[in-house]
This record gives structure tokens, C-alpha cells and sequence, in this order.
């Protein structure tokens, strides 16, 4: 009985995918990358749509409390840009030397008997430019991003097809913050993006994820929530803390073996199973 459960353990494993952010998940919040990408959102909002200085902290905010990133929700409330000069502005300037090499990460995805897949907000080149700084380039199946997540997002709809506010008329956020349940009604946008059920359900078809065998890392509660709603197994990277449609807590990424020993024991299992097999196979039978 006991061999037969270790047969099955080894032919159909709990995990059949694991799906990374990257972003103050792949590397820790410490590195500082993080507060660049923010000063060079805030500096493309002041410098390239124009919008008053010390309204932009507070917009990010709402924006990001709203929408899920700064950009979706700028697109949202009317302002018209395009979507390669703000990541260019953005990620494009950012000073990359801050990451080093992380060759105790690289060893641990590449010793993981699982498909892995990157699950990220940015665009394809800053997802590139990170896994190339951190020598993960290869550990990875697939990378889906905001091209992937939005292939043809070149007019004014939303991801459910609605309209979204034209740039003539921006849409006051400020007042629909104050009072949220008056009659106001908030745009919608068309970026497609996490935490939003459309981006996870697009990650799925795109990587052929079956959600209930796949495990989930992001340092986003948000984000972790609407996957743990889809289905997903999850994991918080940044906190030992546990909270509400989170599974497991990961200080820093580099402690998922000792948090799911699990991901390398269906393979060892399977070892011992061939292992077992030749031997027995091999050892004469004398009556």
C-alpha cells in the first residue's frame, strides 16, 4: 500500500507548475530597485502628462489602490500616452547594477522538478533585463507580461469591452476617493493586470496552467488573493507572516526549500521508485 501511494505521489505530483512574480519577489525589497521604478513613474506623470507635483504622490496611490498599477489606472481616468514610451521612461532608465547575481536562487529553481513560469505586471524587457541581472534567465519556462496579458491594447476599451473616459475630460479620482459610495461612477480601464481576475484567467490559458495543481509567489497580498480565489496555492514572499488567502510565508525567496520540501520529494520519490524497480528487476529469485 504504502509503495502504491508512493507511486502515485511520483506519476501525479500536488504541484505541476509554480508561477513567479519578479518584482520584489525574485530579489528583496531591500535592493532599492523598487523606489526607482516609483520616482520614475512620478517623474513621467509630472514631466510627460503634465500633472502637478504635489498631487502626484496621492494619485499614485489611488491609482495603484484602484487599478492595480499606476498605469492602468492613468489610462482609466482619461490620460492618453503610449504604453512602450512609459515603460521606456520607466523601467528603461532604471539602474539594474543594483541587482547582483543570485546563483543560491539559480541553484534552487534549477534542483525544482516542476515547470516554472514568470507571472509579472512589467513589460518584457525589464522582466528580461532582471532575470538576465540575477542570472535567472534560463530558469524559467515562459515569461507573461503586460504584452502577453494585453497583445492588442491599442484603443480606448477596457478589458471587458466597456469604454473608458476620454483624455479631453480626466476623470477626478481625488473627489471619488472621498466619497466612494456617492453616485460616481469609476472608469474602467483597459489594461489587463494583476490583482484582476482577467489577467489570472489569460495567465492560465496563455501557460496552460491548471490552477488547483499550481503554486503562486508575490510579494502582492492583492495579487495572492484574487489567485487564492481562482484556485491557486500561494505563496507571500517578503513576510513570515500568514494572513487571509495565503498558504505559505516566505521571508525571502531563498527559503522555499525549507518551507515546501514537498516540491523536490515527488521527484526523489520517483528516484527511489525506478531505484526499487531496477533492483528488483536485476536480484535473482532462488528458490
Amino acid at each position: 500500500m504504502e509503495y502504491e501511494d508512493q507511486i502515485n505521489q511520483a506519476v501525479h505530483p500536488r504541484y505541476e507548475c509554480l508561477l513567479f512574480d519578479v518584482d520584489d519577489t525574485l530579489y528583496p525589497l531591500t535592493s532599492g530597485l523598487s523606489r526607482e521604478i516609483t520616482k520614475n513613474i512620478q517623474e513621467y506623470m509630472i514631466k510627460k502628462l503634465g500633472i502637478e507635483e504635489e498631487k502626484v504622490p496621492e494619485l499614485c496611490v489611488s491609482l495603484y489602490k484602484y487599478y492595480g498599477t499606476t498605469m492602468a489606472g492613468l489610462k482609466a481616468i482619461g490620460y492618453d500616452f503610449d504604453y512602450d514610451d512609459f515603460h521606456g521612461f520607466v523601467h528603461g532608465r532604471l539602474p539594474y547594477t543594483m541587482l547582483k547575481p543570485d546563483p543560491v536562487l539559480r541553484n534552487l529553481l534549477l534542483s525544482l522538478p516542476v515547470r516554472k513560469v514568470i507571472f509579472t505586471n512589467a513589460d518584457k524587457n525589464h522582466a528580461a533585463r532582471v532575470l538576465n541581472r540575477l542570472g535567472l534567465e534560463d530558469c524559467f519556462e515562459g515569461i507573461i507580461c503586460f504584452e502577453t496579458l494585453n497583445p492588442t491594447n491599442n484603443d480606448n476599451s477596457s478589458a471587458d469591452g466597456a469604454k473608458f473616459i476620454s483624455s479631453t475630460g480626466n476623470f477626478d479620482i481625488s473627489k471619488y476617493s472621498a466619497r466612494p459610495d456617492s453616485e460616481l461612477e469609476l472608469p474602467t480601464t483597459p489594461v489587463v493586470c494583476k490583482p484582476f481576475a482577467k489577467a489570472f484567467e489569460k495567465a492560465f490559458e496563455i501557460a496552460n496552467i491548471n490552477p488547483q495543481k499550481t503554486l503562486f509567489f508575490d510579494d502582492s497580498i492583492r495579487n495572492l488573493q484574487t489567485g487564492k480565489s481562482m484556485g491557486l496555492h500561494t505563496v507571500w514572499v517578503g513576510t513570515s507572516h500568514r494572513t487571509d488567502g495565503v498558504d505559505y510565508a516566505l521571508e525571502s525567496i531563498h527559503n522555499i526549500r525549507e518551507a515546501l520540501p514537498e516540491l523536490w520529494e515527488a521527484d526523489e520519490k520517483a528516484e527511489n521508485i525506478r531505484y526499487s524497480g531496477k533492483v528488483s528487476v536485476e536480484t535473482p529469485v532462488r528458490a
